[in-house]
């Protein structure tokens, strides 16, 4: 059985409120690009993207961000050539940030251009970091071992996330 913590009513409500935070984070500008790792963080992006649309007047530009998670060291594919984010305001989202690894290649990948404000958002942060990376924006903050797992499904009709 599926120990379900976060239900679809329950992550359209924390993308929403991660939605506002961006805004209100970014008052002085007109375009935010969300950058979203592949695969399920990209899914979460566009959720994101949505939300802002309802709430705001920015321009928002998406790019998908593939990182290689078994050799991390090989580099970072964006969707988007550097000039269409470079001095800009940028969003880096994953669903969850579990060890850290991901997301702190994906910001050693940004901190290659220069960026007007850099940010980072998550669905559920696990609080298990090995690198010096956080999270801005955080739907859900977790505590748990090493040896559970979060699955996060953002694909269908009734996403979910669940503690395996």
């Amino acid at each position: 059985m599926k120990n379900i913590i976060l239900t679809k009513q329950e992550i359209e409500y924390k993308t929403r409120r991660i939605a506002y935070q961006i805004y209100e984070t970014f008052p002085d500008e007109t375009e935010v690009v969300l950058a979203g790792i592949a695969s399920n963080g990209y899914l979460f992006t566009k959720m994101i993207a949505a939300e802002l649309e309802k709430i705001s007047d920015l321009t928002i530009t998406l790019c998908e961000v593939t990182i290689d998670k078994e050799q991390p060291l090989e580099p970072v594919q964006t969707s988007l050539p550097a000039t269409e984010y470079t001095n800009k305001a940028l969003v880096l989202v994953d669903d969850v940030l579990n060890s850290g690894t991901t997301l702190i290649y994906g910001v050693k990948h940004f901190l290659e251009v220069p960026l007007k404000k850099f940010k980072t958002a998550v669905l559920v942060d696990r609080n298990h970091k090995q690198y010096p990376v956080k999270a801005d924006f955080k739907g859900l903050s977790l505590s748990t071992s090493m040896l559970e797992h979060i699955e996060v499904v953002l694909e269908g009709n009734e996403p979910y996330a669940c503690l395996n």
